[in-house]
């Protein structure tokens, strides 16, 4: 399952597209700003990054030369509302590898996505690993000390996004970013129960202990408490 990072600044069309990719199965995080979503993109783990020209805090073509400039290699699809050659020819020269102008089809914007996932993926792997657990995003298997764990979709897109980001902290809006939509109510407890049961599935009776409450913050996937 491939981990998106979408940065858009207009809500409206990044809920769209967002909601679009989630019901293709993909897993998306949404950043409206330009310096937090280059923050995001500097972390990792992302199979593709689509970024909008124009941003508040940090263009996207600044955000994407110093990505390259950094040695990153993701897949970036570029956005905009202009049409003009120069702009095309500015974008693909600081390293986007697609661009694509506004208005446009969902279904043309898919074909794109997937086009570039095809090439990133040529040299990706598809399992990820912690202590004695292992998740083939390809296969949709989890399997903790060769035993296989049996998950709901939204408790192996929690994991998986966990695992992409092993030993970091991801908070609680990026997780429900991630796995749900963006409208849940502020006070849902849906992501704290999806961990609770993920846990019992993954850590009950196994050490070490791999998934972490970090306490006003979010959840941690590591080998040793936070």
């Amino acid at each position: 399952m491939a981990h998106m990072l979408l940065i858009e600044d207009e809500q409206a069309l990044a809920a769209t597209i967002a909601k679009g990719l989630r019901e293709e199965l993909f897993l998306v995080e949404v950043v409206h700003d330009g310096i937090d979503g280059l923050w995001a993109a500097q972390s990792g783990g992302y199979d593709l990054i689509v970024l909008d020209l124009q941003l508040p805090g940090m263009p996207g073509l600044e955000i994407c030369r110093r990505l390259r400039a950094a040695g990153s290699l993701v897949p970036i699809l570029m956005l905009t509302a202009r049409d003009a050659i120069s702009d095309v020819v500015t974008g693909l020269d600081s390293g986007a590898n697609d661009y694509l102008t506004k208005p446009f089809a969902f279904a043309v914007f898919l074909a794109r996505v997937r086009a570039l996932l095809r090439v990133g993926s040529q040299s990706g792997s598809a399992t990820y690993t912690a202590a004695d657990l292992t998740l083939n995003s390809a296969t949709r298997e989890v399997q903790r000390g060769g035993i296989t764990v049996s998950l709901t979709a939204k408790e192996f897109q929690l994991l998986e996004s966990l695992l992409r980001q092993k030993g970091k902290v991801l908070t609680r809006s990026q997780l429900i970013d991630a796995v749900w939509e963006r409208d849940l109510e502020p006070d849902s407890n849906v992501l704290e129960v999806h961990m609770a049961s993920l846990r019992r599935k993954v850590d009950r009776g196994r050490l070490p202990l791999l998934l972490h409450t970090v306490r006003g913050v979010g959840y941690s996937l590591r080998e040793t408490a936070p």
